[in-house]
C-alpha cells in the first residue's frame, strides 16, 4: 500500500514546500548515484537504523529500472554472522572514496565518531547527502558537512519517516526514462498495480 499512502501524502501535503523539497532532494540523490554508476552508502545513527528506506529505495530501484539507487546498508552494530546485506559496519564509510554517494538519516544530533567518518568520506570525495530532524545548533553539524540536506521541522503533520517515504517514491520516479507517451502510461499503471500487489519484502 505505499503507493496508496505516498499519494494521500502528496494531497495532504499539496501547496505547501515540501513537495518540491522532497523532489529536489530526490533529484539530488538520483543525480549523484547514477551520474557515477552507483555506489550509495546508507547510514543512520547508533539508535536509528534506516531499514526501511533502505527497502523501498530497494523496491524504487527494481521498479524503476534504475539499480544504482538500491543501498549498501551500513549499519552501527553490524556482526560478521550477519546476512551479507546486513553485515557491513562503519568501516565502509571510512572507505568511501570519490564517485560514492553517502546519505546519511538522523533523527537527532549524531555523534561525534558518525560525524568524524561523515567529514572523511567529503574529504576523501565522496557526495553527502543529509537527511534530518530537529532544529537544535547540534542537529546543524550534519547539513553542515552535506553537500545536498534536507531538514524536517518538529511538526505533527510531517515527520522523518514521511519524509523518507517521498524521497524515496520521488528518486524512483525521477529515474523513469522518459520513453513515448502511452508506453510510459502503461508501463506506470503497470508499476503501481505491482506495488500494491506485491507482498511485503522479506530482506529487511
Amino acid at each position: 500500500m505505499d503507493a496508496v499512502r505516498v499519494a494521500l501524502l502528496r494531497e495532504v501535503l499539496a501547496g505547501t514546500e515540501w513537495l518540491g523539497a522532497t523532489r529536489r532532494f530526490a533529484g539530488a540523490l538520483r543525480g549523484s548515484v547514477v551520474s557515477y554508476g552507483g555506489g550509495l552508502l546508507l547510514v543512520g545513527t547508533e539508535e536509528y537504523e534506516p531499514w526501511h528506506l533502505a527497502a523501498h529505495l530497494v523496491d524504487e530501484a527494481a521498479w524503476s529500472g534504475t539499480p544504482e539507487l538500491s543501498p549498501t546498508l551500513v549499519r552501527h552494530g553490524a556482526r560478521e554472522s550477519d546476512p551479507a546485506h546486513l553485515a557491513v559496519g562503519l568501516g565502509r564509510i571510512e572507505a568511501a572514496r570519490r564517485g560514492e554517494t553517502l546519505l546519511v538519516v538522523s533523527p537527532g544530533a549524531p555523534g561525534a565518531p558518525l560525524l568524524e567518518r561523515v567529514h572523511d568520506a567529503r574529504r576523501a570525495g565522496a557526495t553527502v547527502l543529509a537527511l534530518s530532524a530537529g532544529d537544535s545548533a547540534g542537529d546543524r553539524e550534519l547539513p553542515a558537512l552535506a553537500h545536498e540536506s534536507l531538514a524536517v521541522p518538529a511538526e505533527p503533520e510531517l515527520d522523518l519517516d514521511t519524509v523518507q517515504h517521498l524521497v524515496s517514491a520521488a528518486a524512483g520516479e525521477n529515474a523513469l526514462p522518459s520513453p513515448r507517451g502511452r508506453r510510459r502510461f502503461r508501463d506506470r499503471l503497470s508499476r503501481l498495480a505491482d506495488q500494491l500487489t506485491a507482498p511485503p519484502s522479506a530482506r529487511w
